[in-house]
């Protein structure tokens, strides 16, 4: 059968406009005076969980971010001569692309790993003498795996940093800085360290933080800027939503939390709904809380953002695209410049950012 000609095919495609939002950006760093001094700290450091961060910290990656964002030629190449070693042994899309993106911006090299059955694990070689070898091949590891052991099993042999790109159920905290990235473009003052209370945000998360490592680190970084953050409202039908001792850290932290079982009675009072259905379960995955969906008629406050960090599923309209709403997309773009200042950061190259002329 020959197919029709798709009229798309006689239209040019649009310039990518990469100043389309700067705004936003410009915005945030002009609340954040700049300060590389928190950074220094995670030079040469593997970087495997939240609880690594502070707020000072945070805080100064994401003005840097903005940095990157705001700057699309560098005059310098922090990253010229670095090899990265983009090892992802569970499928990835968006964020295995974005560290390759953000480490090639920075003028590096990569060598992908997407298939285990490619390596030496295949015939039974162990994570640490992976890791061993890897210490020749290149300056930087980003690791995923289903496995919550396997980047801590391979850093017992490393001596070049390691970053962890999510590890089965446990954590994804490059993830959740791209969200609070976004978070922070959207309210700058969310990073002050006094927020009036019409100035707090109320954010409801669907999902159950006891199985999906991206919201288990989100939480752990929301309850540093606890003071913003009028009530962090869990949507989720699961009996079990949190894991044993989480409900309690976080409270401890000072982030107020609450459950709900029902997504549209809880939207009018929400400005920022954080929603996503994929949970790993060993070596696979599961949906969770599909049946709780977002699309165009949902009830949202006016002004209220979504985040996802994307693939979705039924849970997420794709007729909220084109709405206020979407901040899913930005999301996505934004976590580029926010593994770029964090790769920066890692191998010891921020001062050439900071002294680049802009």
């Amino acid at each position: 059968m020959v197919k029709k000609f798709d009229p798309l095919l006689r239209k040019p495609l649009q310039p990518k406009d990469d100043t389309a939002g700067i705004e936003r950006p410009l915005a945030l760093m002009e609340q954040v005076l700049e300060d590389p001094a928190p950074l220094v700290g995670l030079a040469n450091r593997p970087v495997l969980s939240a609880r690594q961060f502070d707020r000072d910290k945070i805080i100064q990656l994401s003005r840097l971010a903005a940095l990157y964002e705001t700057t699309p030629t560098w005059l310098q190449l922090p990253l010229a001569g670095k090899i990265l070693i983009n090892a992802f042994y569970e499928p990835s899309t968006r964020t295995r692309l974005s560290f390759e993106s953000a480490w090639h911006r920075l003028g590096g090299d990569v060598m992908p790993i997407t298939d285990p059955a490619t390596t030496g694990i295949a015939k039974g070689e162990t994570l640490a003498d992976v890791a061993e070898m890897f210490n020749n091949y290149g300056d930087l590891v980003v690791l995923r795996d289903s496995s919550e052991e396997a980047v801590y099993q391979m850093l017992e042999s490393l001596r070049i940093p390691i970053i962890n790109a999510g590890n089965g159920i446990d954590e994804h905290p490059t993830q959740a800085l791209a969200d609070l990235y976004t978070l922070f473009k959207w309210r700058p003052q969310l990073m002050a360290s006094k927020v009036s209370a019409s100035a707090q945000i109320r954010i409801g998360v669907v999902g159950a933080p006891r199985y999906m490592r991206t919201v288990r680190s989100l939480l752990l970084f929301l309850a540093l800027f606890a003071p913003a953050i009028k009530e962090v409202v869990v949507i989720c039908q699961q009996e079990e939503v949190f894991a044993k001792e989480q409900r309690e850290e976080l409270a401890l932290s000072g982030l107020t939390l609450r459950t709900a079982r029902q997504l549209n009675p809880e939207l009018p009072a929400l400005d920022v709904v954080y929603i996503n259905s994929i949970a790993w379960r060993g070596d696979s995955f599961e949906k969770i809380g599909e049946d709780l969906r977002l699309c165009r008629s949902s009830p949202f406050k006016p002004g209220a953002i979504i985040l996802h960090p994307l693939a979705r599923g039924k849970e997420l309209s794709t007729d909220l695209d084109n709405t206020e709403h979407n901040w899913y997309f930005a999301q996505a773009r934004g976590a580029v410049f926010m593994r770029m200042a964090l790769l920066t950061t890692l191998v010891q190259r921020i001062d050439q950012v900071m002294d680049t002329p802009m």
